[in-house]
């Protein structure tokens, strides 16, 4: 998957709401709009001097020039308008779109004066009413500019939501670990100070990397190889508790390491393999952490086996951490991901699926 478009805007400037116009992204989704726009005018436009098809080849590059313009003019001054409340900021960008729409207006009535006759083929793609056609133009565009604005604002305020939410969503996740896993932990650390010092002291340096690892907030998504080594040590500690009980298969050689995944990704789902299902059963069992990659799209699973009599129910905190997971993937690739459960009277499967993104070189 090609790396994202890199822009030119400030660090400051990117939680405005008014999207980089700089990118080839939105230049695109402008265009697409003018487009569509210049094509609802020209059916609105009813019979007149002009078929369908002129009409439409007149108004088509004459909207065009407007949206490059307004884009062109939004990408410069996008820094300046982020460090203005956004009240302001919104009264100026409204200006400057009518504004490009004005001056473009004007250029295309003084060409078509200056070199198509009247009454000619060419004549007749130009407006004869100067001032019409300039109040006109000028007021499509604040309807037009004021309902762009007022989406931006609204889907940027949606999105603020959904990650601020998400972010707490994160924090229970975090503090979710701590209770129950870190008494069992302590636990079995106290026991082996005595039994076998080195390996309490290695137990406990597993321990104080995984709750580094679960309680850091710098990065919303982390290589795939630090995500497994973070599971890897809550394998290890949760195997100085249950003993032989656990066991852990990892199929994920050919995965690429280099992947970025949103952080605590595969940890609590080893988490609740064993807590909902290796626990429970007094022989223990295998819990099958798989991935592979389709293309430019990578699959995680984590299986484990459940008790298999009559009334052995799911608990709570696995459907909590199968809903978080859900957002933040969605969050980090929007309409992109999906996640998968899959349970028998014998086993419990959930498989991830998200897009691969690796940093560039």
């Amino acid at each position: 998957m090609p790396a994202p478009t890199q822009s030119r805007e400030e660090p400051g400037a990117a939680a405005f709401y008014l999207p980089d116009f700089c990118a080839t992204r939105i230049v695109f989704v402008v265009v697409l709009i003018a487009e569509i726009v210049a094509l609802v005018l020209t059916l609105a436009h009813g019979p007149g001097d002009l078929d369908f098809w002129t009409e439409l080849a007149r108004t088509a590059p004459f909207l065009l020039w407007i949206a490059l313009g307004t884009a062109f003019v939004l990408c410069v001054v996008r820094a300046r308008l982020a460090r203005l409340p956004i009240a302001r900021a919104s009264a100026m960008a409204l200006v400057l779109i009518v504004g490009v729409t004005l001056v473009i207006s004007e250029l295309a009535y003084r060409f078509g004066e200056s070199f198509a006759l009247p009454g000619t083929d060419l004549g007749r793609l130009f407006p004869s009413d100067h001032a019409a056609f300039l109040i006109r133009g000028g007021l499509i565009s604040f309807i037009i500019g004021a309902l762009a604005l007022r989406y931006f604002y609204v889907t940027h305020e949606w999105r603020r939501n959904v990650e601020m939410e998400a972010r707490a969503r994160i924090h229970a996740l975090q503090a979710r670990i701590r209770p129950h896993f870190l008494f069992n932990s302590m636990n079995t650390i106290a026991a082996l100070t005595r039994s076998d010092p080195r390996q309490a002291e290695e137990a406990v340096e597993d321990l104080a990397d995984l709750f580094r690892a679960n309680l850091s907030e710098a990065r919303a998504q982390i290589p795939l190889k630090e995500e497994l080594e973070v599971a890897r040590i809550y394998q290890r500690i949760e195997e100085l508790r249950l003993g032989a009980r656990l066991k852990v298969e990892w199929q994920v050689r050919d995965l690429p390491m280099r992947a970025l995944v949103p952080s605590l990704l595969i940890q609590p789902l080893l988490e609740n393999a064993i807590y909902h299902g290796i626990e429970r059963l007094p022989a223990g069992g295998t819990v099958t952490v798989a991935g592979e990659r389709d293309g430019s799209v990578l699959r995680l699973s984590v299986a484990n086996p459940v008790p298999s009599e009559p009334g052995a129910r799911e608990r709570e905190g696995n459907r909590i951490a199968i809903a978080n997971i859900t957002q933040r993937l969605e969050l980090a690739f929007p309409g992109q991901s999906g996640i998968e459960t899959v349970q028998t009277t014998e086993s419990y499967k959930v498989t991830l699926t998200f897009p691969c993104v690796e940093p560039a070189l």
